[in-house]
C-alpha cells in the first residue's frame, strides 16, 4: 500500500489508503504500508496514519514515522523493499492511493514500471491524461465525447500578456470555473460570478499548478459520476449523483470537511435510456484517456444534454466515497472491488511482460539494424 506523497492531497491520500487496509482480507494479503512524506520520503509503516474521528486532524505521514525503504531487484521472484535496518520484505503487488502530482499523474507509475512490479491502476499514459484536465478534453473532443466550452491558460502567456489572456477567457462568459489543470480534490478551484472575479480564479489557480483551465459553467446542469473497473474490457457501475448542500458547487469543504455538505444519490434517477447513455460514455471516455483498472468519469447533464467533465484514474477510496458506493450499488462490494482491483493489476502486468519478453525474442524486424531501418 502506497499513500501520502507530495501533492496537495496529501490528507486525503492517507484517508483512502485506510479504508483500503481495512478492507483487505488478512487472510489472504499480508500489507505492506509505505508512507510518502511531503518531502518525498518513502517510510515504512505499521499502518495509515489515524482518521480524523479518532485525532480531530486530519491525517499525514510525518517525516520521522519510520524507517526509510526502497525498491530493489530480486534475483528472481517478486521485487523486494529494501528496509534501512537491512531487512527485505517481497513485494507481489503495489496498491497506489496516491492522489494529485507525484503518484496519480504517472510518476510514481512510471517508476513502478521501471522497477517491474505489478501495480493497481492505470499506466503511465493513461496516469498522466487523468492528471491533466486539458489533455482529458482534447481526447475526449477527439473520440466524439462532448466537453464543456473551454479555455486552457499557460502560466508564461499570464504572466505576459494578461489582458489578452481575460479577453479570451471572459469571452466564454460566467457564470465559470477557474481550476488548476494538474489537480484534484476541487484544490484550488473558484467560481467566477462576474468579469472583475476572474482574474483573481485564475491568479489562485496558479497557485497549485502552471496550467489552469477556465470552463464556462454549465447552470442547472447535474453533477452525475460513474466508476469504471476493467482492463481491455472495462464496464461502467451504475450512475450516482452528487447534490451539494450548503456549498455552491462539489467543493473541498463540501467533500472532506462537511459531513452534510452534500447528498449522493446512488442510483441517480436518470431514467433507463439516459443512464444507459451515460454508462457507455463512462466506458468511451476510460477508453479515450488509456486508462486501466479503474476511473470514475464525472458528467454534468441538464435535461437529455450530457458533457463529459473529467475522469479520475485514483478516485477517492474511503469508505464515503463514491466510486466504492456506485460499485456496491452494483452488486460489488467494497472488499471484492478492492480484491479485483488486485486481480487487474497482475493480469496486466503478465500481459505486458510477455509482450516484453516476446519482443526482445524476436529482436527487430528484418532489414534493421540497431534499432533503425537499413539504407
Amino acid at each position: 500500500m502506497l499513500f501520502g506523497g507530495r501533492s496537495a492531497e496529501h490528507e486525503i491520500s492517507c484517508i483512502s489508503a485506510r479504508s483500503v487496509v481495512d478492507a483487505l482480507d488478512p487472510q489472504r494479503n499480508e500489507v505492506l504500508c509505505v508512507g510518502i512524506t511531503r518531502a518525498g520520503r518513502w517510510r515504512l509503516l505499521p499502518g495509515p496514519p489515524a482518521l480524523p474521528a479518532e485525532t480531530g486532524r486530519l491525517p499525514e505521514v510525518g517525516e520521522a514515522t519510520g524507517p526509510t525503504v526502497a525498491i530493489a531487484e530480486a534475483a528472481e521472484g517478486p521485487r523486494e523493499l529494501v528496509v534501512a535496518d537491512g531487512r527485505r520484505e517481497a513485494v507481489d503487488v503495489v496498491f497506489p492511493v496516491l492522489h494529485g502530482p507525484f503518484g496519480e499523474d504517472g510518476t510514481v507509475q512510471g517508476l513502478l514500471e521501471v522497477a517491474g512490479v505489478p501495480y493497481v491502476g492505470a499506466g503511465v499514459l493513461g496516469s498522466a491524461v487523468g492528471m491533466d484536465k486539458a489533455v482529458q478534453k482534447v481526447l475526449f473532443a477527439a473520440a466524439g465525447l462532448p466537453v464543456v466550452p473551454h479555455e486552457v491558460v499557460r502560466e508564461l502567456e499570464w504572466s505576459d500578456d494578461r489582458e489578452g489572456v481575460l479577453a479570451r477567457v471572459e469571452a466564454l462568459g460566467v457564470p465559470s470555473f477557474a481550476k488548476p489543470a494538474t489537480l484534484g480534490s476541487s484544490i484550488g478551484i473558484t467560481k467566477v460570478h462576474g468579469a472583475d472575479e476572474l482574474e483573481p480564479a485564475i491568479d489562485e489557480a496558479f497557485r497549485y499548478a502552471r496550467k489552469v483551465l477556465v470552463e464556462r459553467a454549465i447552470e442547472g446542469a447535474r453533477e452525475i459520476e460513474v466508476a469504471v473497473l476493467g482492463n481491455d474490457d472495462p464496464v461502467a457501475s451504475v450512475a450516482g449523483e452528487i447534490v451539494p448542500q450548503g456549498h455552491e458547487f462539489y467543493d473541498y469543504e463540501a467533500k472532506y470537511l462537511d459531513e452534510h455538505g452534500a447528498r449522493l444519490l446512488v442510483p441517480a434517477d436518470l431514467g433507463d435510456e439516459l443512464h444507459a447513455r451515460v454508462r457507455r460514455m463512462a466506458v468511451a471516455a476510460f477508453r479515450a484517456a488509456e486508462a486501466a483498472g479503474m476511473a470514475r468519469v464525472d458528467f454534468f447533464v441538464r435535461g437529455e444534454e450530457v458533457w463529459v467533465n473529467e475522469i479520475n484514474t485514483i478516485p477517492g477510496f474511503t469508505q464515503i466515497s463514491m466510486y466504492p458506493k456506485l460499485w456496491e450499488a452494483s452488486g460489488l462490494a467494497y472488499p471484492e472491488l478492492v480484491e479485483r482491483l488486485i486481480e487487474l493489476a497482475i493480469d496486466r502486468h503478465e500481459r505486458e511482460r510477455s509482450k516484453s519478453a516476446l519482443a526482445r525474442e524476436l529482436g527487430p524486424a528484418p532489414g534493421v539494424r540497431g534499432g533503425r531501418p537499413d539504407r
